[in-house]
């Protein structure tokens, strides 16, 4: 500890010790980029030497370079302190998770509350953050630097530190430019993973979210208009839309996983697709996407948060809407219907001061419904699978599969284990469903009833070193961009759609993947309300195939 006190006694060239700050960087921060690399580079036959040994160089140098040119008096320790500090954050998350810092994370990361973020804190994360962010912050910090002149030292070292790095790059492009060529033609998502990267993203994300002008809002589907069909048998319509998170289909029992994990709904005869792909690896993206006219390939935030979706269509064809929030926001999906958000109150069984069971959502259903008039279409946004927490989202009188993971640093956990608590968590989202199945039954007297549920995107659970959600697109596991998909419909409502669920569950059982996807929601809702307007696309909905109206 006496040695450690007296490392700030000593005196450092301000641009050495801007240096010493990118070689950190190389080796300790880019470790998951090293990872990276080495899964790359040994999955090829052969490997040049000469490539293998310039990477790190070829680092060392552009980080150099790039910090040398924003390292100034007086706000560049500053700089590099927030930079360190965020950098260990991020290169914990990337290693653990196998986290990617791209544009769709930054939403992520910025569109977060509270809860959730405090769910992703553990105590194994905060000690690495603090051995490899906090305690470099304070070394940046108390390093002494030599004192020199502006002039004839400070800046001919600097344009001596910047010309060597620029000078390195070239010498290395110049003998290993097919190495590089083809190893970023083949990786494209290389560049994101470099520490820190995750600077370009975050200042686009905030230029284009706060400082981009905001397009005009647009109103389509102004024709929407509710019909009624010759089978019609005069009851307004209950439906439900349960849009779920973090589910993935592919342990679903009712898509074939070998676990009971739908043994609540088993007698319901809900019908399954299995194969139905997201619109993106994460809320921020999947939900506004899922909710407009745009399907995945030419989705566009700016437009999709300026422009009608689905619910205002229903809602302006007399459909009365309401969304009952139980995550971290609708994602703007919702701004425009009533929207009630359940209150975390830790006086409510159901909840704590950080989130609330889904069951919770079921409070006051009854009078909800019964303060809404005509024809009725209801969201509830659950909680589902949201991690690391999983173990949060099912009360202990819900632990089925054991022994579970009852801790946030999931990656301290076994496989079994957190397998086991996220299977819970599909589970108790079943038992939810069912009791929402149980009460539209109820109603079967006054509406024709019906229940739609689909997550919003999937979950890695350690496959391939991956855990959570949030990948690229491009490069996400099939684990996090196929979603369940379900459906439950009474008889009255069958009736009155003329709706062969026969035909529905050889249409299900049949789909393969890509067939469906959640591009199909926007018009399958459309159709399914009896609402037609010409923003309407036939061809993407799934019911109409097998409707007799």
């Amino acid at each position: 500890m006496k040695h450690f006190f007296r490392f700030f006694n000593k005196t450092i060239n301000y641009n050495i010790l801007v240096f010493v700050i990118a070689l950190y960087f190389c080796i300790v921060l880019n470790i998951p980029l090293w990872r990276t690399f080495y899964e790359i580079l040994s999955k090829l036959e052969t490997v040049n030497i000469g490539f293998l040994i310039s990477l790190p160089l070829f680092l060392v140098a552009i980080l150099n370079l790039m910090f040398q040119l924003v390292a100034w008096p007086y706000i560049g320790r500053l700089f590099f302190v927030i930079l360190t500090f965020i950098s260990s954050i991020t290169a914990y998350a990337s290693y653990q998770y196998g986290v990617i810092f791209d544009y769709g994370m930054m939403e992520n990361i910025f569109e977060t509350n509270s809860g959730e973020a405090i769910s992703y804190f553990s105590l194994s994360g905060l000690m690495t953050i603090v051995v490899i962010g906090v305690i470099p912050c304070l070394i940046i910090i108390f390093a002494k630097s030599k004192r020199q002149s502006f002039i004839k030292t400070f800046i001919i070292y600097k344009l001596v530190s910047i010309i060597v790095s620029i000078a390195v790059i070239v010498l290395i492009i110049n003998f290993f430019y097919k190495d590089y060529a083809s190893v970023g033609r083949n990786n494209k998502y290389l560049n994101r993973v470099i520490n820190p990267s995750y600077v370009y993203t975050g200042i686009k994300y905030i230029d284009e979210t706060y400082f981009t002008k905001p397009i005009a809002y647009q109103k389509i589907g102004l024709d929407a208009k509710l019909v009624t069909t010759a089978t019609s048998n005069g009851k307004p319509t209950l439906f439900v839309f349960v849009l779920g998170e973090t589910a993935r289909s592919q342990n679903y029992q009712a898509n074939g996983y070998p676990r009971p994990t739908n043994q609540y709904t088993q007698s319901d005869n809900m019908i399954s697709f299995k194969n139905v792909t997201s619109c993106g690896t994460a809320t921020a993206v999947a939900v506004p996407c899922m909710y407009s006219v745009m399907d995945r390939n030419s989705y566009n935030k700016q437009i999709a948060y300026n422009q009608d979706n689905f619910i205002d269509i229903l809602h302006r064809a007399g459909i009365s809407m309401l969304w009952k929030e139980n995550n971290g926001g609708d994602k703007g999906v919702g701004v425009r219907i009533r929207k009630i958000t359940l209150k975390r109150d830790v006086n409510n069984p159901l909840c704590d001061s950080e989130s609330c069971l889904d069951m919770a959502l079921l409070n006051n259903f009854d009078q909800e419904v019964a303060e809404m008039k005509g024809s009725k279409f209801i969201t509830l946004h659950i909680m589902g699978s949201h991690g690391p927490t999983y173990y949060k989202r099912y009360p202990k009188d819900h632990i089925f599969f054991t022994p579970d993971c009852q801790r946030s640093d999931i990656e301290n956990c076994t496989k079994e284990q957190i397998v086991n608590s996220y299977d819970n968590t599909i589970l108790y989202t079943d038992y939810v469903i069912s009791q929402l199945i149980q009460k539209l039954k109820g109603y079967s007297d006054k509406y024709n009833t019906a229940l739609f549920y689909i997550s919003d995107h999937g979950e890695s659970l350690g496959e391939g070193g991956l855990y959570l959600h949030g990948t690229p697109y491009s490069l996400a596991p099939k684990y996090q961009t196929t979603v369940p998909m379900m459906m439950w419909f009474s008889k009255s409502f069958t009736q009155d759609r003329g709706l062969n669920l026969t035909c529905l569950e050889h249409i299900a059982n049949n789909a393969k993947r890509g067939d469906y996807s959640q591009d199909n929601v926007f018009s399958s809702m459309l159709g399914i309300m009896d609402v037609t307007t010409s923003v309407y696309k036939p061809q993407q909905d799934i019911f109409r195939q097998c409707r007799t109206n």
